[in-house]
């Protein structure tokens, strides 16, 4: 069982910045996969980002060359440092660590983007 907590939410102007955090109970290692995914209100769950045991990236259309996930193994912690924030970013994004058929999520933590 791996428990994922994330951070680092809140609420932006549009064009402005948030790192978010996902910090996992347990070594990820080279063993998961983790993902970034969003659900904004009245609409499905999407992935966002996902980086790979092997740090292959790959990030849906709508945030690319805008966001950027990493992953420090020795801190068992994920990254999603989010720029040029748009009004339609507005979701709670939530932490996936997927391992074969091990498919776990975090709680969510709420950005908002608003001026």
């Amino acid at each position: 069982q791996v428990q994922l907590v994330e951070s680092g939410g809140g609420s932006v102007q549009p064009g402005g910045s948030l790192r978010l955090s996902c910090a996992a109970s347990t070594s990820i290692g080279s063993l998961y996969t983790m993902g970034w995914y969003r659900q904004a209100p009245g609409k499905q769950r999407e992935l966002v980002a996902a980086i790979s045991s092997s740090d292959s990236t790959n990030y849906a259309v709508f945030v690319k060359g805008r966001f950027t996930i990493s992953r420090d193994n020795a801190k068992n912690t994920v990254y999603l440092q989010m720029d040029s924030l748009k009004s339609e970013d507005t979701a709670v994004y939530y932490c996936n660590a997927l391992r074969g058929l091990m498919n776990y999520w975090g709680k969510g933590t709420l950005v908002t983007v608003s001026s």
